[in-house]
């Protein structure tokens, strides 16, 4: 029984791959790829064979292709029916999924932002301290609660908004961190896990090589080797005003094929830090 379910789901995959190849080459006009439009087509979009011809491969193989046969496109076959037809980002990951292929990564290294969306909805989060890292950890956007709790962020330069740089360089928040050591050493094992993507990255480069100088512990850990999932968990701060605060944090990926991610904070009833959290904010509404 659990053979003919695979057996279906593979028949199903396949048909769906085929009818999405098929789909992206009728709406891929010949003038698009540098093909003359011709006087005899009786179907808009391009022929099969100029499909085949433009990723290099067999008119035949390729036929059978978008008729769902069982036949396996390597990796390399995939990126150059994906360049034929012209897909984008999202297409060519589509591709990937229904030909049961892991997607290549193409990693930005382009500037980050946040668009004004994310923005908003960071600050909506009034009573969560809350910011959004980008995919060196760097914090790229914040809300009011988060620097009531964690400090300003703003005043920060750029290599020093970074998350990794503030658990094991900026000795203002060390001290906020009651459970400093293991929040750093398991800190440090998802950023090696996520930086794993960016070996040879300038930028990620630059900043552990400045950790390893700074930081013996850093330095000692990062030899290590050690990798760890991003979870969910609790953290203790220590609040040069309120004392004790006691939060659990969440981080989201946002699903834009960015490597950023939200991380929430919620105050929980320990030490009364929701109470202390909603005193902070309305301290500031009270300032002129």
């Amino acid at each position: 029984m659990t053979m003919n379910v695979r057996t279906l789901a593979a028949d199903r995959r396949r048909c769906e791959l085929g009818a999405f190849l098929r789909s992206r080459r009728e709406h891929l006009s010949p003038a698009a790829v540098g093909l003359p439009d011709g006087f005899r087509r009786r179907t808009p979009g391009l022929r099969r064979e100029e499909v085949a011809m433009l990723a290099d491969v067999g008119t035949t193989w390729y036929t059978w292709l978008e008729q769902g046969r069982d036949v396996r496109a390597s990796e390399e076959v995939l990126i150059a029916i994906a360049d034929a037809l012209r897909l984008d980002a999202v297409e060519r990951r589509h591709l990937f999924v229904l030909s049961d292929r892991p997607s290549p990564e193409v990693r930005s290294t382009n500037p980050e932002k946040l668009e004004e969306p994310v923005q908003r909805m960071l600050a909506s989060l009034s009573g969560q301290p809350a910011y959004v890292t980008g995919r060196r950890w760097d914090i790229l956007g914040w809300n009011r609660a988060a620097t009531l709790v964690f400090g300003d962020y703003g005043q920060l330069s750029a290599d020093e908004r970074n998350l990794m740089f503030m658990v094991f360089a900026n000795a203002r928040h060390r001290r906020l961190l009651v459970d400093w050591e293991e929040v750093a050493r398991a800190s440090l094992a998802m950023f090696r896990n996520d930086s794993a993507r960016y070996v040879g990255d300038p930028d990620f480069e630059r900043l552990i090589s400045t950790l390893r100088h700074r930081s013996n512990d850093f330095n000692a850990w990062w030899r290590r080797h050690e990798v760890l999932n991003p979870l969910s968990n609790i953290k203790r701060i220590r609040h040069p005003r309120k004392g004790l605060m006691v939060f659990e944090y969440t981080s989201f990926a946002l699903l834009d094929g960015s490597d950023r991610k939200l991380t929430v904070y919620t105050p929980l009833d320990e030490c009364r830090t929701a109470d202390k959290l909603d005193a902070l904010i309305a301290s500031v509404r009270r300032e002129p």
